[in-house]
This record gives structure tokens, C-alpha cells and sequence, in this order.
């Protein structure tokens, strides 16, 4: 199982690359917010037992994949420092179960993410919506840098499309696409 996490702050694309490195290589995508979205409901935001519930979704999902010999990609906005011990969490779920974690953190210039942040495909997501919302999160947190002591690729998208970005993730880790009679078979 190979685990492809795809990190950085909001309205980097994180998301947009993920379904596209997962339409050329058969990677599942379970992105951040299918947990949120599972949990708010019944917890709110923030507090203590939305918390674990959403790590405990996370890790054993990841985990089971692992277990399973699923290909996953995993998204999700990484605070430099205070994100740290609950992504080595993710990473462990996964290699603790026979599976191998690749990291890539995008990243964009700021004025772009702002533009991007209000796209309707956001909006539906109930994720970060607008500038004000966006910078106040780069005010607050460092998420523009890796997790220390894991080899990441880095890639600022500002002007590149999806296809490029998700071109650049799959050369650079080598993951294999599945051939057309593959794809079929699924």
C-alpha cells in the first residue's frame, strides 16, 4: 500500500491534485474533510471529542487501507509545529501496517490562494471561504514548511495547473499508472 499524503495550507489545491493524481493512478482519495464532515454533525468544531473522533476516523481508515494493499492519498491543512505529532500519527498508520507513506506539500503565493479561496467547489465543502478567513489562518500558523524529518516534495502551484502539479507528485515518487485494461477491471 503506498499512502500519499498531500499537505498544505487552505486553497492550495490539495484536493484539485489529489483527484488528479488518483484519476491517473487508481490512488483512493480520502480527503480531510470526509472526517469533519462525519463528525460536526454530532460534535462541534474544535472541541476535545471532535478531535479524537476525527483522528480516530483518520487512523484507522488509513490503517485498514494499509492492511487491505489499497493505494490512498490523504489531504489535509498541516500547522508547522502544532500539526507535527498527529501527522507522524497518519504517517505510523500507515507503515505500522506494512504501507509507505510519500509526503508533498503545495503551496502557493498568497494573493492566488485569496483568489482561489471563494471558488463554488469550496463553498460546497464548507472549507475556508474567504480571504479574510485565509489570511487570518497565515497569520495564526506556519503552513508553508514540511514536517521536519520526512523527505517531502515541495511544489508551489501558483502557476501551474492540476494536471502539472499531479504530473510532478507521480514522476517524482514513481507511482505507478494503472494501464487502461486496469482502469477497466476496477
Amino acid at each position: 500500500m503506498k499512502l500519499l499524503i498531500i499537505y498544505g495550507p487552505p486553497a492550495a489545491g490539495k484536493l484539485t491534485v489529489a483527484n488528479e493524481v488518483a484519476a491517473r493512478t487508481g490512488f483512493k482519495v480520502f480527503h480531510n474533510h470526509l472526517s469533519i464532515d462525519c463528525v460536526q454533525p454530532v460534535f462541534e468544531f474544535g472541541t476535545p471529542p471532535f478531535g479524537r473522533l476525527v483522528e480516530r476516523i483518520r487512523m484507522e481508515t488509513i490503517a485498514e487501507a494499509a492492511r487491505e494493499g489499497v493505494d490512498l492519498i490523504h489531504t489535509f491543512v498541516y500547522a508547522h509545529g502544532l500539526d507535527d505529532d498527529h501527522f507522524r500519527r497518519i504517517i505510523a498508520s500507515a507503515e505500522d501496517n506494512g504501507g509507505e507513506a510519500f509526503l508533498a506539500l503545495l503551496r502557493c503565493r498568497i494573493e492566488e490562494g485569496r483568489r482561489r479561496v471563494s471558488a463554488e467547489s469550496r463553498v460546497r465543502m464548507r472549507k475556508v471561504k474567504t480571504p479574510e478567513m485565509l489570511e487570518s489562518l497565515h497569520e495564526k500558523y506556519e503552513m508553508h514548511e514540511p514536517l521536519p524529518g520526512r523527505e517531502t516534495l515541495i511544489i508551489d502551484n501558483s502557476d501551474l495547473t492540476p494536471s502539472q502539479a499531479a504530473e510532478q507528485i507521480i514522476d517524482h515518487f514513481r507511482l505507478q499508472q494503472p494501464s487502461q485494461s486496469d482502469l477497466k477491471n476496477k
